[in-house]
């Protein structure tokens, strides 16, 4: 066989098509970039559900998050889909067709581990190559293509070197180049950065979304940190409990968060118990429990006279000048943090606020104890929920 799947292959692993022998992976049209469905998937160890009815629709070449607290079931559909555990119920579909059969070693599913799993006693290159050689790929063309993805990581320098005398960003790397050396259907990523500095994971993150975008990889990672998922990702699947709370742009789950699950773990909100007053097509308005009335979007499923929360991001609040529509209260704390202050405001009943705006050059916090008056920027910044 010419191309790509030249070298030796398992006879048990050809097929007859059309009168024809080919490979199992050329049926499976091994391409990059291939979307990826999870069908209804739940999955239970003894009597307890880590995955609970979770369908997602993953189109080619996307980067999703799977974004959640521990043990919230992210990690446990990424081994659904790579294989190494079965689900109790549900479908796993790659280009359309089911691989739910299939052991791990023959889904094509490139997969760079929590630890990158690298070998020490090889070379970059013997790592980055290894998979190809697994899979009997002939050693000219496997030579070929792992010098290719050593040059996209910007490693060709150091193929000779063995992997313990690099940085854990370098580590990364490698362990990035040998998972989309194989040219995977689908790329999975399980806390790629929690072992590197903080100083470190945003240029990683850039890296990693740059080299995706260039392989034209579809590509889930998995990861607990919210400011990773909302940069990376193109679309973010919130889960809680083994539970979808919500699968959308990083912009909608920040902006309009589907549940109030969604609306603490996403950023920052401040939560101010109040009852539906008044409800309208157009919007509504809650009352506070001093009496200031907040117009918000009109929420969904709610009647009128229901205890409900009304949420607002530290960023959505501004200090106003008049006292009316807005809520008093008494700065205690001002921090000023880079190019933004934040200040920590009481109210008159006792509530807690934090409000975020931009620092001109110069500008310090309020004192402490300086009487202000606050209102959301608009109604549309103000999200409502039933009450927990």
């Amino acid at each position: 066989m010419q191309g790509r799947f030249q070298g030796a292959v398992p006879q048990k692993d050809w097929i007859q098509k059309s009168g024809t022998a080919i490979a199992w992976w050329a049926v499976m049209e091994s391409t990059a970039g291939q979307s990826l469905t999870l069908d209804d998937i739940v999955h239970r160890y003894g009597g307890s559900v880590a995955v609970d009815h979770v369908t997602l629709e993953v189109a080619a070449g996307e980067l999703v998050a799977l974004l959640g607290p521990s043990g919230c079931g992210k990690t446990t559909l990424l081994r659904i889909i790579a294989g190494f555990i079965t689900q109790t119920s549900g479908k796993v579909v790659i280009g359309g067709r089911r691989i739910d059969e299939l052991p791990p070693a023959r889904r094509n599913v490139g997969i760079v581990f929590q630890n990158y799993a690298l070998f020490p006693h090889m070379t970059v290159a013997e790592n980055v190559g290894y998979g190809l050689a697994a899979r009997g790929t002939d050693r000219a063309a496997a030579a070929r293509r792992t010098a290719d993805m050593l040059e996209m990581v910007q490693l060709g320098h150091l193929a000779g070197r063995l992997t313990k005398q690099l940085s854990g960003g370098q580590q990364q790397r490698v362990a990035l180049a040998r998972a989309l050396a194989i040219e995977p259907r689908v790329l999975l990523l399980d806390e790629p950065f929690s072992a590197l500095d903080k100083s470190l994971r945003l240029d990683m993150q850039i890296e990693i979304k740059r080299i995706q975008r260039a392989a034209g990889t579809t590509a889930i990672i998995v990861t607990h940190d919210q400011e990773e998922a909302l940069g990376m990702a193109d679309r973010v699947a919130v889960l809680s409990q083994g539970r979808l709370e919500q699968f959308a742009a990083p912009s909608q789950v920040y902006d309009t968060p589907a549940t109030y699950f969604v609306n603490q773990f996403v950023g920052t909100a401040n939560v101010l118990p109040g009852t539906l007053d008044a409800l309208a097509a157009d919007g509504a308005h809650v009352r506070l429990a001093d009496g200031t009335l907040l117009a918000t979007r009109a929420p969904a499923g709610l009647a009128a006279g229901s205890r409900v929360v009304a949420c607002v991001r530290p960023e959505n609040l501004r200090l106003c000048e008049a006292p009316q529509g807005a809520l008093e209260g008494t700065v205690e704390l001002g921090m000023p943090l880079g190019a933004t202050i934040v200040h920590e405001i009481r109210t008159r009943d006792g509530a807690r606020l934090k409000l975020s705006e931009p620092r001109a050059p110069g500008t310090v916090p309020r004192e402490p104890g300086t009487r202000v008056w606050v209102r959301p920027a608009s109604a549309s910044s103000v999200t409502v929920f039933a009450a927990p």
